[in-house]
């Protein structure tokens, strides 16, 4: 296939390059990426594959652009506060580059349509938040034998690798179980340094431009840590897990599982909150803080960081972590609701104090951002 001449000036500095070349612009013109998430780490992957000239890309996202996105989502803008992550995607891709193809899934990527959508593609990468959609992504990708390009962050904290079950491990083999529900707090929760998945969503572009073009050592087998407050980068070997429940499996035994149950989250956990009585609604909440006869003790487990944000009026604060110490503070007759930003550490916390003997304990259902939404707007969402 030949080049248009300004096609040849777009690419002219991939052109030079003795690893690239004619040759090697054509593979990525002929190649076809999909992208799970158009996010944080999903924004510099993205462009960077729309600007190197990727023939066809897909993104998967059910989510719109909200204010809390713009400190790190660099694919979006303030004119598209609102609108769908995958149409504000498209525009700002195809303004960069008009030549390539540029398909959107405005869903959720499920065990149902997973397969589907994933098969159309060479490469998958991951730009994904949360543990059920990775375990399905990496469990599709084995299944249909496609190159997982893997990416994750945490507060000043990244990960990458290239999962490929055909000559390394997968992701299951290096987390063969999610860690239990609360036990690691989302972006929203625990935060995440604006540059961090500019950083880690740019390498995991450049993994997959090595993948398309066959060209360099691939992240197989390897573990890239990555800490930007110490300026420190690290590998670490991986090895396949002869006891891995996917990839050791061919792929007409691999079934893909309900993975919100399988991490403990969705509608596994709503059921289970339910059952033993474990959660009450802020509409609820708001009612009993009205009620002058009720003994009511109201306690906030979020970080003192996000206490100075926003706080409900006559919360105490008393972080997750010092729970355990902090118990005499406790009343163990009164009626006692305890709330995080959106609910997970709380019923981590009300759970715990069901075990102690807190009887009369329950857990904010959304927490301090469905107490924004649904009571008093004028407390700051984050």
């Amino acid at each position: 296939m030949s080049f248009s001449q300004q096609e040849l000036q777009r690419y002219s500095r991939h052109l030079v390059l003795p690893e690239v070349g004619l040759e090697g612009q054509t593979r990525l013109r002929n190649a076809s990426v999909l992208c799970v998430g158009a996010g944080g780490l999903g924004s510099p992957l993205l462009l960077y594959l729309a600007a190197a000239g990727v023939g066809r890309l897909g993104i998967v996202d059910f989510d719109a652009v909200d204010f809390s996105n713009l400190q790190r989502q660099i694919l979006h803008s303030e004119g598209d506060l609102g609108h769908p992550k995958v149409d504000s995607a498209k525009r700002r891709l195809e303004s960069i580059n008009s030549d390539i193809e540029i398909t959107t899934y405005p869903t959720r990527l499920t065990r149902e349509n997973a397969l589907d959508i994933i098969s159309a593609y060479d490469i998958v990468a991951d730009g994904t938040d949360n543990f059920a959609t990775r375990y399905l992504v990496n469990d599709a990708c084995v299944k249909l034998g496609k190159i997982n390009i893997y990416g994750s962050i945490f507060r000043f904290e990244g990960q990458v690798s290239v999962f490929d079950a055909s000559r390394g491990p997968c992701y299951r083999c290096l987390y063969p179980e999610p860690p239990p529900p609360g036990a690691v707090p989302s972006c929203a929760e625990g935060g995440v340094l604006g540059v961090l998945p500019g950083i880690v969503g740019s390498l995991q572009a450049a993994e997959t431009i090595k993948v398309l073009l066959g060209r360099g050592e691939p992240l197989i087998g390897r573990l890239m840590l990555i800490d930007v407050l110490r300026s420190d980068f690290r590998f670490v070997k991986l090895r396949k897990n002869p006891k891995c429940p996917v990839c050791q499996l061919t792929p007409s035994e691999i079934e893909l599982i309900d993975y919100d149950q399988f991490c403990g989250v969705g509608r596994g956990e709503e059921s289970e909150g339910a059952d033993l009585g474990l959660e009450v609604t802020v509409v609820e909440v708001n009612q009993l803080l009205k009620q002058s006869d009720r003994d009511v003790c109201l306690i906030d487990v979020r970080e003192p960081e996000e206490y100075a944000i926003c706080r409900i009026d006559g919360a105490r604060l008393i972080p997750l972590g010092e729970l355990p110490r902090r118990l005499e503070e406790i009343d163990s007759t009164s009626e006692i609701l305890i709330h995080c930003h959106s609910g997970g550490r709380s019923l981590s916390a009300t759970r715990f104090l069901r075990r102690l003997g807190y009887p009369r304990v329950r857990s904010v259902k959304g927490g301090i951002d469905a107490w924004s939404k649904e009571i008093d707007s004028g407390v700051p969402r984050y």
